[in-house]
């Protein structure tokens, strides 16, 4: 598994969403304060997207992103997640509470609530994407992630490895995100942030 490390201070773990790891302004402040380590998903790392297949369920994630943490010799970290990262997070830190030092988790996938379902961007037409995803979808960050229109050779790539990315991520998800956590969480000992 791939990992983008950044900065200098406590250690930082960012889980990225469904979407794939796009190193983005948010890390890189981020980076100013903390060391930031930002693993690619198995699977969405450009070049290897054979890894997801060596993962059966959610259980072979949490025990990979340990695996991941002790061999970058993370003992204590704040992890950050985001969607489906944020989902990863809170299981890797119910799994394992004294490597999660705190928690924050943006928008997570797995606290399910009736009154206000989640979208599901699996069946959405891909050029509904943007508008999903971010506030302003014609934005810096939109533009980040999906190329003009006019460049239909960037547009069509961009596609390819989202569509690849949803998948990857998707295979622990599909059909519905609530995995059980209320049944771990209480053993997160880990101060949390929660924003949605």
């Amino acid at each position: 598994m791939r990992v983008l490390s950044k900065g200098d201070g406590p250690a930082v773990v960012f889980f990225h969403g469904p979407w794939g790891l796009t190193w983005d302004p948010f890390l890189d402040e981020l980076a100013r304060s903390f060391t930031v380590h930002a693993p690619e998903h198995p699977g969405t790392t450009p070049g290897a997207p054979d890894e997801i297949y060596h993962l059966d369920g959610l259980w072979d994630l949490v025990v990979c992103y340990e695996e991941l943490l002790e061999g970058l010799g993370v003992a204590s970290a704040a992890f950050v997640g985001h969607s489906f990262g944020a989902m990863v997070a809170c299981e890797v830190a119910a799994a394992d509470p004294d490597r999660a030092r705190r928690v924050a988790l943006i928008d997570p996938l797995g606290f399910w609530r009736d009154a206000d379902p989640i979208t599901n961007w699996m069946l959405l037409d891909p050029r509904q994407l943007p508008g999903h995803i971010f506030r302003d979808p014609a934005g810096d960050a939109a533009r980040r992630m999906f190329p003009p229109a006019d460049d239909e050779e960037a547009m069509l790539a961009a596609r390819v490895r989202l569509t690849w990315a949803m998948g990857a991520t998707g295979k622990f998800i599909w059909p519905i995100p609530d995995k059980g956590l209320k049944k771990r969480i209480h053993r997160m000992k880990a101060p949390t942030l929660l924003i949605w």
